[in-house]
């Protein structure tokens, strides 16, 4: 065990340039809620659910990590700072390494029966701050996701992921009429494809935009029979 606890360390240290020793890691308070969660994960297999979530309630006061009693993890996670939440259903590989409010959440499950609704983060996947992974996906071994990206389909193996899906969407009547819809996700809901540059085609879009209104102004001058004055680029400077 100690061998082990050693090994984890080291393979924190390597991913974490601020620790001076392996004593400072100790302290981390991702370490803390992993460890707390090997209880809590014991006690659930066990089916001591309230012991197991009196242990994942003692973990998140302490450390602002929530990883659910239920959810599976391998060898050597970092959770570098805190602010994670970690649903029932999902499986994390080794050496996994997941910064801050990271969100690894489910889905609303199309056939109403509980099931596996949350991510599979395979050996190796590097998750940046503030990411939302969403719904039973699962992101390859060696995959990167940017900081603030929202990923609802499953990512390739070695893939970087970076950017937003969310957009308005239209819910249908017999959806919108419900009480409640668990995660405020509706089952299959539609979202932007990934092609193309948003930013670049709106910028494109702003440029005709002013290009028109331009056009417009200089029209109506014409029909006042005001000739409109020529750019600073072209006026001449009398010496």
């Amino acid at each position: 065990m100690f061998n082990s606890l050693i090994a984890y360390l080291d393979s924190i240290r390597s991913r974490d340039p601020a620790p001076r020793s392996r004593w400072e890691i100790l302290l981390y308070p991702g370490l803390l809620a992993v460890g707390l969660h090997r209880i809590a994960h014991w006690l659930f297999e066990a089916k001591l659910f309230f012991l197991a979530r009196a242990v994942n309630h003692f973990s998140r006061f302490a450390t602002a990590i929530d990883i659910h009693p239920g959810a599976k993890i391998g060898k050597h996670l970092f959770i570098d700072h805190g602010f994670t939440v970690i649903g029932e259903t999902a499986e994390i590989g080794d050496n996994v390494t997941i910064y801050q409010c990271v969100t690894l959440g489910g889905t609303n499950p199309a056939n109403g029966v509980p099931g596996k609704r949350h991510p599979t983060l395979c050996d190796n996947a590097i998750i940046g701050s503030g990411a939302q992974i969403l719904g039973p996906i699962t992101v390859g071994p060696r995959a990167r996701v940017g900081a603030n990206a929202v990923v609802t389909d499953d990512v390739p193996e070695g893939a970087t992921m970076i950017g937003l899906k969310a957009r308005s969407t239209l819910v249908p009547a017999e959806t919108w009429l419900k009480e409640f819809i668990p995660y405020g996700t509706p089952c299959k809901e539609p979202c932007e494809p990934q092609g193309g540059n948003r930013v670049d085609d709106l910028e494109a879009e702003v440029a005709t935009l002013k290009a028109q209104v331009a056009a417009l102004i200089a029209g109506q001058a014409v029909d006042d029979g005001i000739t409109p004055a020529p750019p600073p680029s072209s006026r001449r400077t009398r010496s």
